[in-house]
């Protein structure tokens, strides 16, 4: 099974940062198999339909919003869970998952999904802010962890760099110096 996992975001923004964060730990402290490619990919556009296409499986890191919970609450949801909501937990850009999913099957593409999110703090620094507000970049492991774990529920194999040891169930990512 071929994996793209979509780190969604703008480091440039505090916490619509989450997805940039992420790509950036797991590139640090992690090895993936040939099967799985990760993307820092900005704001998702219509140009990755045929990331579809290419892949059996994709997944999804945002940040979201209108959650009722703490910054930091970490949410796992297929993307039909955040498919055109106008109130409630909402992913802060324009373009979804399901979004990305519906237009690809009108051209005869398909693919299975999972979508992980945190809960933000600040979306609109006054001016451009790189890096999270402390609640959520303290949270980021769990994000990590849950990304690492439904890859391994997924059969991936991901190894830690520093240790050459496999993730297993239980693994909790430490942050990066």
């Amino acid at each position: 099974m071929k994996i793209a996992v979509f780190c969604v975001g703008n480091k440039l923004l505090l916490d619509e940062g989450i997805g940039p964060a992420v790509y950036d730990e797991l590139v640090a402290s992690y090895e993936f198999p040939d099967n799985v490619d990760l993307f820092d990919v900005g704001c998702m556009g219509l140009e990755m339909i045929g990331y579809v296409d290419d892949y059996d499986y994709l997944i999804t890191i945002d940040a979201v919003d209108g959650t009722d919970e703490a910054p930091g609450t970490v949410f796992e949801f297929s993307p039909d869970d955040m498919a055109r909501r106008d109130r409630g937990m909402a992913s802060l850009h324009e373009l979804k998952l399901s979004d990305l999913f519906d237009a690809a099957f009108l051209m005869g593409y398909e693919a299975q999904g999972k979508c992980f999110g945190m809960q933000v703090q600040n979306m609109t620094p006054e001016m451009v802010t790189i890096g999270l507000t402390q609640p959520v970049y303290e949270a980021l492991p769990l994000l990590i962890d849950a990304l690492l774990a439904d890859l391994h529920a997924n059969g991936v194999e991901v190894v830690v760099k520093a240790t050459g040891e496999p993730v297993r169930p239980g693994h909790h990512h430490v942050m990066s110096e």
